[in-house]
């Protein structure tokens, strides 16, 4: 029975970072002059214990000894790899040097690797209303639509009376339903609008002291530019709105008695219909707000007599007349001198806007 010897360990070449153990050993050129490393030339001379390549690392004497490069002892992996005729395993020597550094963990490096957070989780309420909000608001659900009943709600979002009527709470503060308790109660949808977007903003602008000058300034700023904006996309449907309006208050002023409190009335539901248009949604429903600002804080405002109500009627079919004509340059001058004649101006510029009162 012939008995193979077990393959000797090579301990002049290590394996590189990253090479496989059960990769075949390398070929080494069959013109190469130089003995391996770590065996004696042919003189008799010790073998140099240097590096045999550039960029490898010196053989040691500790790569002879028994158990780290001499043969696999019998029995151990490396030894039934080595009867089975497979590759030597991998040297365990330092690796070439790279130019790579070292990983330091200093704490700038593991601050700037943090990137998770602390979030929290939303209450089942919020949920609930978060739904709500989004049929209302994408028009899924209709001003004055009913809900179902809350034991229908609860059973359809699987939640409890107390956590239904907190997202209901949330909701209504929103203004977006109103709940009435009874036989008969129950909750109605309500689409959004900017009378409470413009009553928060009233609170904002009391909390900065601002003045009702300030607010008018705003306002004959921003509302002659709609208006412009108006007289470039109006469309046949809304002038004839406005002059469907506009003849209503012919007939009115056309009475023996007018009363100047509904032809007052008239006027303000004439400046609301004018911003009742898809020119600019952003720039007429900010001109709205301001506009429910003012009435809302000055409702003491006397109202004016016949004579003003009639000059500001024939202001109103003058604007008419340029919106038809689609003239913007006329439009916007005659309604910029018109809202600073109105009555919104207030006659001390310091007065501060009040909202709450006292």
């Amino acid at each position: 029975m012939t008995v193979i010897p077990p393959p000797r360990a090579r301990t002049d070449r290590p394996v590189p970072v990253g090479a496989s153990a059960a990769a075949p050993p390398r070929a080494e050129p069959s013109d190469r002059s130089a003995p391996p490393s770590g065996s004696a030339a042919s003189d008799g001379s010790p073998a140099p214990t240097g590096p045999a390549r550039p960029g490898w690392p010196a053989t040691s004497a500790r790569s002879a000894t028994p158990g780290r490069g001499g043969p696999p002892r019998k029995g151990t992996a490396a030894g039934r790899r080595g009867r089975r005729g497979s590759a030597p395993p991998a040297d365990t020597t330092t690796p070439p040097h790279t130019d790579t550094p070292p990983r330091t963990d200093t704490p700038a490096h593991t601050a700037a690797i943090r990137i998770g957070r602390h979030v929290r989780v939303p209450k089942t309420a919020e949920l609930v209303a978060a739904h709500l909000r989004r049929q209302i608001v994408r028009g899924e659900l209709h001003e004055d639509d009913a809900l179902p009943p809350e034991a229908v709600l609860m059973e359809q979002f699987g939640v409890s009376r107390p956590t239904l009527r907190e997202a209901f709470r949330v909701l209504e503060s929103e203004a977006l339903i109103s709940v009435r308790r009874g036989a008969h109660g129950g909750a109605r949808v309500h689409t959004p609008n900017g009378h409470v977007a413009a009553r928060y903003t009233a609170l904002v602008l009391e909390h900065q002291h601002t003045t009702l000058a300030d607010i008018h300034t705003a306002h004959t700023h921003l509302e002659p530019a709609a208006i412009r904006l108006l007289a470039t996309t109006a469309t046949d449907t809304h002038l004839t709105h406005l002059t469907t309006h506009l003849t209503t208050t012919d007939h009115a002023l056309a009475t023996p008695h007018p009363n100047p409190t509904d032809i007052h009335t008239h006027h303000l539901d004439f400046h609301t219909l004018l911003l009742t248009t898809p020119a600019n949604h952003t720039l007429t429903m900010i001109s709205s707000m301001l506009r429910h600002i003012l009435d809302a804080t000055t409702p003491d405002t006397p109202t004016p007599d016949l004579t003003t109500l009639r000059h500001q009627h024939t202001t109103h079919h003058q604007l008419l007349t340029h919106l038809t004509n689609h003239d913007p340059d006329a439009a916007e001058t005659l309604w910029r001198h018109h809202l600073t004649t109105t009555p919104h101006t207030p006659h001390q510029p310091t007065t501060p806007l009040d909202l709450l009162g006292d």
